[in-house]
């Protein structure tokens, strides 16, 4: 009797709850589109997710390098979740510069799937090992998984006709398909989107898709993996979702504004990493009655805007932290003519050009007080990724109703991250429809209303509404140019009135968390994942004491937050600069508040707060 040929075994699919994966290469690797084609397949499954692209400094770093590595980092999970995890479950690396530079934040028995075929005695050198690190038992630690990217993606694309480096620029789809096999992802979608980016390319398509095809199958036929896993779909509120990235939940939520002012929007900018994407993304809206203008600088940027402001539009800029010095000079003048502008931060490592693809948010002060002569201006801040899109619809809406500009404030992390977003009905959002002054009897451009202390908004042209606007001080009723002592101090005061007056239009300040008890942690900006995470881990551990508060208001402030403050023995300032909040806190409410603080390019990990936590409280 004969013997059939064994058969290898199928691999035990595994229930788990959530996966963090970081992919790293070069960027010639193309990692950020692995990553977003690996993300966007989660969202659809249903998973809730968040991500954190890591984006190299050097535009043009040498291949091999530690300066030109790429990163993005992926946590998808059936839980509901806030970050993109402290650390990865499963590290896939390109060449040995993206294992050197990311094997540090790999857990003890963390995976790693390799690209073997790059560990070449040169790249080895580039990235500054003295030996292989596949071979010398410096990762005896970790879960190595060897895979021949490279080569095995030749073979897949053996029958068309590429040349070999077109060849080798397909492995990251080869990779995809791995994983996607790994964790029982579905390569429709992924098929969908390769056609309609390369459609212009049917022969670059078809490679692709064979390299995806071909890690699958990979994947399938190697025992290579022991166990593939299943994640299945998170408990999200019923409703239509999409997958949002900050930068373009920024765009949607200032068409959004225009739509429900009834005015068009003026996009004026320069371009600035990281906040570039806002400008791509608005110039496919035209039809929303969106106008974009790339200025040749960042003074040009705004001064375009204050134009558009003066004839009535919706005006927006948008740049980073060396931008906004460059655009002081004007806010000033904005703030002077006192005109509805949206002026949006998203800020970067500094100072100078600092680190400008990493994150941080030291640009809060600048904000508050960074303008010559006394100048305050209205400030908010998104706290994740999809919250751009509100936080940026309610700084339009407090532009419009006091007649000032509004300063946005988001992050690289925030504006390169994403997450699952359930799409608000157009129905649900506030009216925030504006009334031009037409009336010509009784006209004076610097009269104010009683509630707001906005002046009139009057546009130019109008018959019997012109009146003078500019930097020089006005006559607080007819805006004629004055330099009369008592009414400059009658201007100033009416200007910082007109903003403090917007905390009766804003909400209270609510914790998460008990009412009162040993500690408050007190965050803005992107810090609120890390920071609502660490509160839900200890209450869940049974620790009720510690309560979070966020502010989406920045000035004025909530007008119950010092009342608040005073509930907690302790306040924490978790902040991704030198210590600024925590300064505006102590300076307003005289509360002896503790800062933490850090300025590496990276967003908190929980434990870092999680470990400061513990610290205060060991104290009580």
């Amino acid at each position: 009797m004969g013997v059939e040929a064994a058969q290898p075994m199928a691999p035990k699919v595994e229930d788990i709850e959530e996966v963090v994966i970081r992919f790293a290469g070069d960027s010639g690797d193309g990692i950020q589109v692995t990553g977003d084609r690996f993300t966007n397949t989660a969202a659809l499954v249903g998973n809730d997710l968040a991500t954190l692209p890591d984006y190299p400094a050097e535009i043009r770093a040498p291949a091999g390098t530690l300066p030109g590595v790429s990163g993005y980092q992926l946590r998808f999970s059936s839980l509901d979740i806030l970050t993109p995890g402290d650390q990865p479950d499963v590290l896939v690396v390109m060449n040995p510069a993206a294992l050197k530079v990311n094997i540090s934040d790999l857990p003890s028995n963390g995976v790693i799937i390799v690209n073997t075929d790059s560990f070449t005695s040169n790249n080895l050198k580039k990235a500054g090992y003295e030996s292989n690190p596949l071979e010398d038992g410096s990762l005896d630690a970790f879960r190595v998984l060897p895979i021949e990217l490279t080569r095995l993606t030749r073979e897949a694309l053996g029958e068309t006709q590429l040349n070999p480096k077109q060849k080798d620029r397909c492995k990251n789809f080869f990779a995809l398909g791995v994983l996607f096999w790994l964790y029982n992802r579905p390569l429709e979608n992924t098929y969908t989107w390769i056609g309609e980016k390369f459609k212009k390319r049917p022969e670059i398509a078809e490679a692709n898709r064979l390299a995806l095809k071909g890690g699958w199958a990979y994947g399938q036929a190697t025992e290579i993996f022991q166990h593939t896993y299943k994640v299945a779909a998170a408990p999200l509120e019923p409703g239509l979702y999409r997958n949002v990235v900050g930068n373009n939940a920024l765009a949607l939520g200032l068409i959004a504004a225009g739509q429900k002012s009834g005015l068009q929007v003026f996009y004026g900018t320069y371009p600035i990493t990281p906040a570039s994407d806002v400008l791509h993304e608005l110039s496919r809206y035209k039809n929303y009655g969106v106008v974009t203008f790339q200025a040749e600088d960042e003074i040009a940027a705004i001064a375009s805007t204050i134009g558009a402001a003066f004839t009535g539009n919706l005006a927006v800029t948008c740049t980073s932290g060396p931008g906004m010095v460059l655009k002081g000079e004007a806010m000033g003048l904005a703030l002077m003519v006192e005109l509805p502008l949206v002026i949006c931060d998203v800020q970067r490592g500094g100072p100078s050009t600092g680190l400008p693809t990493k994150t941080e948010q030291a640009d809060l002060l600048m904000a508050m007080y960074g303008r010559h002569g006394e100048s305050p201006m209205p400030i908010v801040a998104a706290r994740t990724p999809a919250d751009c899109f509100a936080t940026v619809f309610e700084a339009a809406r407090i532009a419009l109703k006091y007649m000032t500009p509004v300063i946005c404030l988001t992050d690289g992390y925030l504006a390169n991250g994403s997450e699952p977003w359930k799409l608000p009905k157009a129905e649900d959002l506030p009216d925030i429809s504006v009334s031009f002054r037409t009336e010509a009897q009784g006209f004076l451009p610097y009269a104010r209303d009683p509630k707001t202390l906005a002046r009139p908004w009057a546009i130019p042209g109008s018959a019997g509404l012109e009146h003078r606007v500019g930097g020089l001080e006005k006559d607080h009723g007819s805006g004629h140019v004055s330099y009369d002592p008592e009414n400059h101090q009658l201007m100033t005061d009416l200007r910082r009135e007109k903003v403090a007056r917007i905390a009766e239009d804003i909400p209270l300040a609510e914790v998460e968390g008990p009412e009162s008890g040993e500690l408050l942690i007190v965050g803005w900006g992107s810090t609120y994942g890390a920071i609502a995470g660490v509160r839900r881990d200890l209450e869940r551990g049974g620790d009720a004491t510690i309560a979070h508060l966020h502010l989406r208001h920045l000035n004025p402030f909530p007008k119950n937050l010092g009342e608040v403050l005073g509930r907690y023995r302790k306040v924490l300032v978790p902040e991704l600069n030198c210590g600024q909040l925590v300064r505006l806190l102590r300076d307003y409410f005289l509360v002896d508040a503790v800062g933490l603080n850090k300025v590496q390019g990276k967003p908190f990990k929980k434990v870092e707060i999680l470990t400061k936590v513990q610290e205060i409280l060991e104290t009580r």
